[in-house]
């Protein structure tokens, strides 16, 4: 990723951020911690695992196409992409939540749902995934395919907008509830939620109950997306709470599924983590 650097100094920046200001406390307990770390470990190591495999199949499908796609001037190759990718990720984002209602495709709805078990949300989440994720998300295949296809600098301009894009709306800081509550500024906000992503809908997306809406908001940036598909919810506030509701999976099964599945049916629902985000929506 180009200036890769960067993009994780503005995660640390905001993450610090968030401790200093409060935002994390109590809400790790033992399952969330491991679940965290293992995540961590595993990106580490899958996803480079991950871009090999693209870059073997891109060559063993397409071997006379590498780099020729090059001269493609980056006004048109960047914002072709990006919302290639965007659809894309939409469409797979939405089918991993609709796959939790057929048994068949379950596995898809159980890659997916490390990234929204966690009792609350801030910038830490975004790296909740999954070890397998990777393999299976369009974006991944997308930018790896235009790499290949020699348009890695929209390639590396399109995964920059999305990451950043993602520690906007997963941040602790909600500074849209302000924004679409103003008297003024927030009709003309409202309308700019049904182009793009806010934090409060993404925050509704990781939440239930009362703005909580787990089968809405796909989207990563382009909520003009959801909108156009009907799945947009624009939310008051923030939800009533955020994961999943009833007890997680135990940690390894969340980090390695569907290498390991092993159920803690005593365990309960990240109790502490849920009475501190209970606490955050009263503040």
């Amino acid at each position: 990723m180009p200036h890769a650097e960067y993009l994780y100094a503005a995660t640390l920046v905001i993450l610090v951020l968030e401790i200093v200001m409060g935002r994390h406390r109590g809400l790790y307990d033992r399952h969330t911690s491991l679940v965290t770390a293992g995540c961590m470990v595993a990106s580490a190591t899958m996803r480079p695992l991950s871009a090999i495999l693209i870059a073997f199949v891109a060559a063993l499908l397409l071997p006379k196409w590498q780099g020729a796609l090059e001269g493609t001037s980056l006004l048109i190759a960047y914002p072709v992409l990006f919302v290639l990718t965007e659809f894309c990720f939409y469409w797979a984002h939405r089918w991993a939540h609709e796959a939790k209602k057929h048994p068949r495709l379950e596995w898809f709805w159980k890659l997916h749902r490390t990234h929204h078990s966690a009792k609350f949300l801030n910038v830490g989440v975004t790296i909740r995934v999954n070890a397998f994720w990777s393999f299976v998300v369009p974006t991944s295949w997308i930018i790896g395919t235009a790499t290949y296809l020699g348009l890695g600098q929209a390639a590396g301009l399109t995964l920059v907008t999305i990451y950043l894009w993602n520690l906007i709306t997963h941040a602790h800081f909600r500074w849209d509830d302000a924004v679409r509550s103003h008297r003024v500024f927030g009709p003309a906000f409202r309308a700019l939620e049904h182009v793009l992503v806010s934090p409060g809908i993404h925050h509704t997306h990781h939440g239930y109950g009362k703005d909580g809406a787990a089968f809405r908001n796909f989207a990563v940036t382009l909520s003009a997306l959801d909108w156009m598909f009907g799945t947009l919810h624009i939310p008051e506030g923030r939800p009533w709470k955020y994961g999943i509701p009833g007890p997680n999976p135990h940690w390894a099964e969340e980090v390695l599924y569907p290498l390991v599945r092993i159920r803690d049916q005593g365990r309960k629902p990240d109790a502490a983590a849920g009475i501190r985000s209970s606490e955050q929506l009263a503040s």
